[in-house]
């Protein structure tokens, strides 16, 4: 009896182990991409090994550094595109000076400076309409004109990004929701990319400083050097993803069927990963920021020993005399050229 009670609690003990490893492990996602189905339940442990290269030893010395810097921009200028049609153009530019002035008084209320809203004209062009003229026994299409279309953009610069919800409220209450893109600047860059160098120098001194350390003398070796400095703005790392379940247990219960509804298409912002990067400069990012990189990568070669030269014994040319009393003379033999 002990022993089928032993049994049976080794058993449960077992199950609920296994039980608690396998929720432990049970993970979702929630991503919709090309690549990816999305919203399956993935289930077991996903072990993946981080660890890709492999150290091959060579008679090479390469010094690399990568520094990373997060900017925030010091500005910013957001576009607007607004159309208005009219039947005459007067009626048509009148119309949008309305527009214009409604929402230029709006963003001067919530500290946008007057320097600061700019019109940019994109066009004005008649508007044509086909009309059929029938005759007895033909038909005919004409394009005639019926309107004028007035399009504009607007640049709104400020700098702050607290500012832009304020503006994009002022917009969309004079009926312009049309946001082409928002630009980033910052004003000093050349100053951005001498900390960068100044950076890398300090990181470049301590690792060849680690080669010495380890017994090479690097000025033993040829160096070749490359180097590439960039920036990214956060346009360019947008990415977009759609998150839905379509299954429906309640239809297939009902025995109805299942109407598809539109999926919505969310984006967000995704920067360079600074996992790669010697030096990262204002790693904690808030909001979306210009990325300047710089990279320099150093390549030392030994140079090859310089072998002294052999220093060759030059035989001269000798010839001996001996006297009558056995004493030997020896004397050097000129050759005439």
């Amino acid at each position: 009896m002990k022993n089928r009670i032993y049994l049976l609690l080794l058993l449960l003990t077992t199950f609920a182990s296994a039980q608690i490893k396998g929720n432990a492990t049970i993970s979702r996602q929630n991503v919709m991409s090309a690549e990816k189905l999305g919203n399956a339940n993935i289930y077991g442990e996903q072990i993946q090994s981080f660890r890709t290269h492999q150290l091959n030893p060579n008679a090479y010395i390469t010094i690399d550094v990568k520094a990373l810097n997060n900017v925030v921009a010091d500005s910013y200028t957001a576009v607007f595109n607004m159309v208005q049609i009219g039947e005459t153009s007067e009626e048509t530019n009148k119309l949008m000076s309305e527009r214009i002035l409604k929402v230029k008084a709006d963003l001067l209320s919530k500290g946008i400076l007057e320097k600061d809203f700019v019109i940019d004209v994109i066009s004005f062009v008649p508007v044509y309409e086909t009309v059929v003229e029938k005759k007895l026994f033909s038909t005919k299409y004409n394009e005639v004109p019926v309107g004028f279309e007035l399009q504009q953009n607007i640049h709104i610069k400020f700098t702050k990004v607290n500012q832009f919800e304020k503006i994009l409220s002022a917009c969309a209450n004079n009926e312009i929701y049309n946001l082409v893109k928002v630009d980033y600047f910052i004003n000093d860059i050349q100053s951005v990319y001498k900390n960068l160098r100044s950076e890398i120098l300090k990181v470049l001194k301590e690792k060849k400083q680690f080669y010495s350390d380890l017994g090479f003398d690097l000025t033993n070796y040829k160096p070749n050097i490359a180097d590439i400095k960039y920036c990214y703005f956060p346009k360019e790392f947008y990415k977009h993803y759609q998150a839905f379940n379509s299954i429906s247990l309640e239809a297939i219960k009902k025995k109805k069927g299942v109407l598809t509804a539109k999926k919505q298409t969310s984006y967000y912002y995704d920067p360079l990963s600074f996992k790669e990067y010697d030096i990262v400069i204002n790693p904690s990012i808030v909001e979306p920021v210009i990325q300047i990189g710089m990279e320099i990568k150093l390549v030392y070669t030994e140079e090859p020993k310089e072998e002294k030269p052999i220093e060759k014994e030059v035989i001269k040319n000798k010839y001996f005399i001996v006297s009558t009393d056995g004493t030997i003379t020896t004397k050097e033999l000129k050759l005439e050229n």
